[in-house]
């Protein structure tokens, strides 16, 4: 069955960066386009950033733009979103997504 499994959440302060790792099975990962979402106390769930199956397409909602990078290794099917000089307002749970499916989610928390 589909799997998608974050990691790499946790606590930091504003401007610093994280790495998050979605690891993907049950599907054949290198033709599916992968995206990230988050979803912040009371809010909906919002979409951060999408890459194509071949890497070489990325999409980013403006607020991250030129702070979150997102790239994947389809050798070992996994998608990351690099966050740098986080913000407060990036705290949320943050959610892979492929195929129709949504992982755990992985809780990234911003503050001094």
């Amino acid at each position: 069955q589909v799997q998608l499994v974050e990691s790499g959440g946790g606590l930091v302060q504003p401007g610093e960066s994280l790495r998050l790792s979605c690891a993907a099975s049950g599907f054949t990962f290198s033709t599916h386009s992968m995206s990230w979402y988050r979803q912040a106390p009371e809010k909906e769930r919002e979409f951060v950033a999408s890459i194509s199956s071949s890497g070489g397409r990325t999409n980013f909602r403006d607020s991250v733009e030129g702070r979150f990078s997102i790239s994947r290794d389809n050798s070992k099917n996994t998608v990351f979103l690099q966050m740098n000089n986080l913000k407060p307002e990036d705290a949320a749970v943050y959610y892979c997504a492929a195929y129709g499916m949504w992982g755990q989610g992985t809780q990234v928390t911003v503050s001094s």
